[in-house]
């Protein structure tokens, strides 16, 4: 592609196996390998011609069909990334605190920065819907002091929003989820699934799913959380099958005290049915388990971002692929 600057990053790699726990054969296929051993930290995403894309080290990096790896994008400060329908490259860059996009011809379009006036936190992650409008969350880890984000009582907020095709931006959530993280809505608009991820002393750390309106708002009302990790690491990043299932990216090997239990050790990839039913578990050995997305030639390898580490895992159903 025109826009492609790929700069030669050897990325070391080594082979890891570990069994899988607890999988309906229906799901995994196969044992979780670890592949690549830096520079995935975060937002997977696949695209049939590049690979996989990933954010780690500060960048957007590039690992091609032939499983060489190159810095895609330099100094992207991005986390979630998402390919829309024309394959341009949306791009949660919460270094920036804004939302672009990279357009065919290498420019950056800046979708959305601000919200009445205020700056956004950390957009995170983030995912479109069958009439392309795209929907993402606005998280804050760490440091708060500079947060502008409030709503109209001077509360912080760490909401949802949508962009629609002309450029409007709105908040579709705002208070009712704790510190939103991941999420995803089904190929029929039907739902919005959300990670509520604050893994702060007694945050917030479930699964909710959401009813969609066809604007593009949530019924707020059909709110239903579908897991709790409880004081393990929450949810983060999320995908779904051709099934329909959810795979999710959640839990921890080591505690880290007090904040976030591990006993058992629980970080990988839950898979649930959409009513919240668990079926398979599939572990991942290395912390955080961040997220997660399909890809392969013929969609059927779970990639997962672990620790700035990367994990393949073979389904049986392809992954759901926007097209």
């Amino acid at each position: 592609m025109s826009f492609l600057k790929a700069i030669s990053a050897s990325i070391a790699f080594s082979f890891l196996i570990v069994p899988i726990a607890t999988a309906d054969n229906s799901v995994f296929v196969g044992q979780p390998e670890m592949i690549q051993s830096s520079g995935a930290g975060e937002g997977p995403v696949w695209h049939p011609q590049l690979g996989l894309l990933t954010s780690g080290d500060g960048n957007i990096n590039r690992r091609a069909l032939d499983n060489s790896s190159h810095v895609f994008r330099d100094g992207a400060g991005s986390n979630g990334l998402l390919f829309d329908r024309q394959g341009r490259l949306v791009i949660c860059e919460n270094v920036n605190r804004r939302v672009t996009r990279l357009e065919a011809d290498g420019k950056l379009t800046v979708l959305a920065d601000s919200y009445d006036g205020m700056k956004f936190n950390q957009p995170n992650d983030l995912t479109i819907d069958s009439k392309n409008r795209i929907y993402f969350t606005d998280p804050q880890y760490g440091d708060r002091s500079n947060m502008q984000m409030l709503d109209a009582n001077g509360k912080h907020v760490e909401g949802i929003y949508r962009i629609d095709l002309d450029g409007t931006v709105t908040r579709i959530i705002t208070h009712e989820v704790d510190r939103p993280n991941g999420l995803i809505i089904t190929p029929d608009d039907k739902y919005l699934y959300v990670a509520d991820n604050n893994n702060g002393l007694g945050g917030a750390r479930k699964l909710w799913r959401f009813d969609m309106r066809p604007d593009g708002t949530p019924d707020l009302a059909s709110q239903k959380m579908l897991y709790d990790w409880q004081t393990t690491r929450g949810p983060d990043g999320m995908k779904l099958d051709l099934s329909g299932r959810l795979y999710v990216a959640a839990g921890l090997n080591e505690p880290r005290l007090p904040e976030q239990t591990a006993t058992p050790p629980t970080a990988g990839i839950y898979v649930f049915m959409p009513d919240g039913k668990q079926v398979a578990f599939a572990p991942i050995l290395q912390d955080e388990t961040t997220n997660c997305a399909f890809g392969g030639p013929d969609g059927k390898t779970l990639f997962v971002t672990a620790g700035g580490t990367l994990w393949s895992i073979p389904t049986a159903q392809p992954g759901y692929q926007i097209q």
